[in-house]
């Protein structure tokens, strides 16, 4: 990879792993029309760029991300009750990774993850019926109260939301924020969820595929391609940073509507491009 290359997916990263449009399906078309070879250091190299992306949202969220609650708990809690009280913040965030975690685990075991990822199609596909979803779900769930606090019924069933996006091309970004959506938070409330969910959710599985390429050839870790590893974590930790302030404005003020028809677009191009005998190759 150039420099030029490496600029790019970082950015790319960057702006799409927070926002509900698939970092996925961007990836794909980046890679394929930079005409990147999927090589053990592109690999690795969209692998753990992502830590980058992860450790935006704890920067950006730092006073609200390392806290624990203080204030006194409801009279008669037991010592449990109290200290689930005191971490209240992380227990949610367990709670909303738990079916992550064992429908992830399902989904990995079983193979079909990687046989979503072997297929493009299916990527494209999702682009667009979660597009054209987006143009109505501000109307569906668009009910949010602001004093909604998050439950563990909330964040458990977030969490179920976020398994959709085991399917490629749905976005995580998507599914957890109209998840949060669908259990009345405001717009910037599930957005900000969505964001602190995506730390455990993403180090888990970022860290699982760092495992796994270690296990494998590493002879890619040479001086010069360590150094593209670094430029390209950095920005895409700073690209990410400005989404994410972005982002919540911009939700916040206009709704999915104008994501949803970003994500046909992206969607219909892949779908044209695969038609017309054009090969895409999945990051990695």
């Amino acid at each position: 990879m150039t420099i030029i290359q490496t600029l790019i997916i970082a950015i790319v990263e960057g702006l799409t792993e927070f926002l509900p449009v698939s970092s996925t399906g961007h990836m794909i078309i980046a890679q394929s029309l930079l005409g990147i070879e999927s090589t053990p250091f592109v690999k690795a190299f969209t692998i753990i760029i992502q830590f980058g992306a992860i450790l935006s949202v704890v920067c950006l969220y730092w006073k609200r991300f390392f806290r624990l609650d203080h204030t006194p708990a409801p009279v008669g809690s037991t010592t449990t009750q109290k200290i689930l009280h005191t971490w209240d913040f992380y227990w949610k965030l367990f709670v909303a990774f738990i079916p992550a975690v064992v429908f992830g685990f399902i989904a990995k075991v079983s193979g079909l993850i990687d046989k979503f990822l072997e297929n493009v199609t299916i990527v494209a596909v999702m682009l667009v019926v979660g597009g054209i979803f987006m143009l109505f779900c501000d109307r569906l769930f668009n009910k949010g109260l602001e004093n909604n606090k998050i439950t563990n019924k909330r964040a458990f069933n977030i969490g179920l939301w976020q398994c959709l996006s085991l399917i490629p091309g749905t976005s995580r970004s998507m599914t957890t924020i109209v998840g949060g959506m669908a259990q009345k938070l405001t717009r910037r409330s599930a957005a900000e969820f969505s964001f602190f969910l995506a730390v455990p959710t993403m180090a888990a599985a970022t860290g699982l595929d760092f495992i796994d390429l270690f296990k494998g050839d590493i002879s890619w870790a040479t001086a010069d391609n360590m150094s593209m590893l670094a430029l390209g974590s950095v920005v895409a930790f700073v690209v990410a940073l400005l989404a994410m302030k972005w982002f919540v404005s911009f939700l916040n003020k206009y709704g999915f509507c104008a994501f949803g028809v970003y994500r046909i677009i992206v969607g219909g191009f892949i779908l044209a491009w695969l038609l017309t005998g054009h090969s895409l190759v999945m990051v990695g």
